[in-house]
């Protein structure tokens, strides 16, 4: 069996701390590891590491990187790369070309596909599942994960259990799938007992999917005898379409197994309780978070003190240049904010303030008109791009480790406590060379100081000018 991680998704449900540039399954909600990092680590108790890949998009290639090379250097390339996002059809027969193609697999191989931002504990319960689904698929059957709901749910779609599916254990036919319910009806689904969360994981052969995407997604079964480097490219004339509405709702073998495990795909502001123990009063508290008289409210902060007095059934989430304040119950209206934020064209929905980059990371400190200071930390042993600037000149203070910097025609060091100049125009690079983190100071001036007054010329990830 070969373990398949969907990590394509922007997140913005978690807007402020998701944003397009840095979605949920890379931030570190509950603990110290990202979303991914943690949906890895469970599936390595199904599958050897060597057999678990991620299919993400190009914008993320290199945080999937970073995230799998935390958990085992022997598989961070271990990428499945769409060129553009087309949900999760499409993306799933980019997995069957790439497991046939590159993995060797033989059509009887199952594959396993789950969402990278979800959190399912124990680990252990849950690879009992999935080897119980692993049985079904081989034995002709789409198996879905249904999870039994402890409450009346809004915010997912549901699957109705049928009678059980014969010679697959535990594993039931599927009566019907469920849009997400108003309040009434999902209290009715949870009444009925036969209702069950749509998890978003499945389990398949190869064999099994191909044939059903041949009698249900022509569109897409015709591109699949192409081969992947072709399928890959022709890949942006896909149809955007779901698995759910391509082939789920419409086949013969859907089945379903219903599991009881801890389980959130963390949808909301307003599920964070799930994840995060509250405190004696109901509050969650992340950061440096004083609370005052304060009941059930959710308070996330990244940096500075957060204070609260008085408060109940609120969802507060400070970020350096974002504060979102919703009441408890209002968290799935965030994506209205989202859409305005877009439709305003402001940054926020991007970016952060600190951006993450193969070889390390910067932090806007200020910006204004003609100027912008930032704080960056390069990675041991990395580099940036041989680059210039049209319109900008920037000076670099050292305040830890040591750089390695060429500008024009000369390389030279530079230490903790020195800075140098780059003028405009000029070709530059900056390295590591060291053992630990060099981080620095950059103030630029210039008539513009926009991040796509670039000019790569050599760069050692592959990227391009935008």
């Amino acid at each position: 069996m070969k373990a398949v991680i969907l990590a394509g998704g922007s997140g913005t449900r978690l807007w402020p701390l998701s944003r397009y540039g840095l979605p949920k399954q890379f931030i570190k909600i509950n603990g110290g590891k990202s979303l991914l990092c943690q949906t890895v680590e469970r599936l390595a108790a199904v599958v050897p590491l060597r057999d678990i890949f991620v299919i993400t998009n190009e914008d993320y290639q290199f945080h999937v990187q970073a995230d799998l090379k935390a958990v085992s250097p022997s598989i961070e390339n271990n990428i499945i790369l769409e060129p553009v996002g087309r949900n999760t059809a499409p993306a799933i027969a980019l997995v069957m070309k790439y497991c046939l193609e590159k993995a060797k697999c033989k059509k009887d191989e199952v594959i396993l596909i789950c969402p990278s931002d979800h959190i399912i504990q124990p680990v252990e319960k849950f690879a009992k599942y999935a080897r119980q689904a692993e049985a079904a698929a081989k034995a002709g059957s789409i198996v879905t994960f249904g999870i039994k709901p402890d409450r009346p749910e809004t915010g997912y779609g549901y699957i109705k259990k049928g009678g059980k599916a014969a010679g697959n254990g535990g594993v039931c036919k599927v009566e019907k799938f469920a849009e997400k319910p108003d309040l009434k009806t999902a209290g009715k689904y949870l009444k009925d007992g036969n209702y069950y969360w749509n998890s978003g994981m499945f389990a398949f052969t190869i064999k099994t999917m191909l044939a059903e995407f041949k009698a249900y997604a022509p569109e897409i079964s015709r591109k699949m005898p192409a081969t992947l480097a072709k399928m890959t490219a022709d890949f942006k004339n896909m149809p955007s379409i779901s698995i759910d509405y391509a082939v789920m709702e419409k086949s013969k073998k859907a089945t379903v197994l219903p599991i009881d495990i801890l389980w959130s795909d963390v949808g909301s502001w307003d599920s964070l309780p799930e994840v995060i123990r509250p405190d004696s009063d109901g509050n969650v508290k992340v950061g440096d978070v004083l609370a005052l008289d304060t009941k059930r409210t959710i308070v996330m902060g990244e940096g500075r003190l957060i204070s609260t007095i008085g408060l109940k059934d609120l969802i507060i989430v400070d970020t350096a240049d974002a504060l979102l304040i919703a009441r408890r119950g209002q968290a799935q209206r965030v994506k209205e904010v989202v859409e305005m934020l877009k439709e305003r064209k402001r940054k926020e929905v991007i970016e952060h303030t600190t951006t993450y980059r193969p070889w390390g990371s910067y932090t806007v400190l200020e910006e204004g008109q003609r100027y912008k200071i930032k704080r960056i930390v390069v990675k041991p042993a990395q580099k940036l791009s041989h680059q210039l600037h049209y319109h900008r000149s920037e000076h670099w203070i050292i305040v830890k480790g040591t750089a390695r910097v060429t500008i024009g025609k000369t390389t030279s060091l530079v230490h903790e406590n020195e800075s140098t100049y780059v003028p405009k125009s000029t070709g530059h690079r900056l390295e590591n060379p060291g053992k630990v983190p060099l981080e620095m100071i950059e103030v630029q001036n210039g008539e513009y100081v926009g991040e796509d007054d670039i000019i790569r010329f050599n760069d050692i990830y592959g990227r391009k000018n935008k």
